[in-house]
């Protein structure tokens, strides 16, 4: 399902949350998918299951998935889940800590902008497949 990556400086926890959320936001884990259990999880990662609960917390505080009670861990439907302006605070934090992380690297901003791009193309394919008719790229 997902990998842990031990020289990953994000705690394992993170790499669950942000593996999950990938997978939902692609469209690899589909709305109503039953995800592993906590201890299911846990074993399957090798990792602590207060790790994998930690993990599972945050995605159910956002809105990514659900827990129903004595069948399992789902996945839930997309919806807005933040007000505009928390989607862009959030949106201006990630752009400020992306740059803050990158600019000592030494790459162009050409170089920078192009690898951006290609990792966000399979959640660009997934997102222009559920637009609205309406819309235009």
């Amino acid at each position: 399902m997902i990998q842990i990556v031990t020289g990953d400086p994000r705690p394992i926890f993170r790499q669950i949350v942000d593996g999950l959320r990938m997978k939902i936001a692609t469209g690899e884990l589909e709305p109503n998918t039953k995800l592993p259990s906590v201890r299911g999880l846990a074993m399957q990662l090798m990792v602590n299951p207060n790790t994998v609960a930690k993990a599972y917390a945050e995605l159910t505080s956002e809105g990514l998935i659900e827990t129903r009670k004595r069948i399992g861990v789902f996945v839930c439907e997309p919806r807005q889940r933040l007000s505009d302006a928390e989607r862009e605070r959030r949106l201006q934090e990630a752009l400020q800590h992306f740059v803050s992380a990158v600019v000592s690297l030494g790459f162009d901003t050409e170089e920078i902008l192009d690898r951006v791009s290609v990792e966000l193309e399979p959640v660009k394919s997934q997102h222009d497949g559920t637009r609205g008719s309406g819309e235009s790229r």
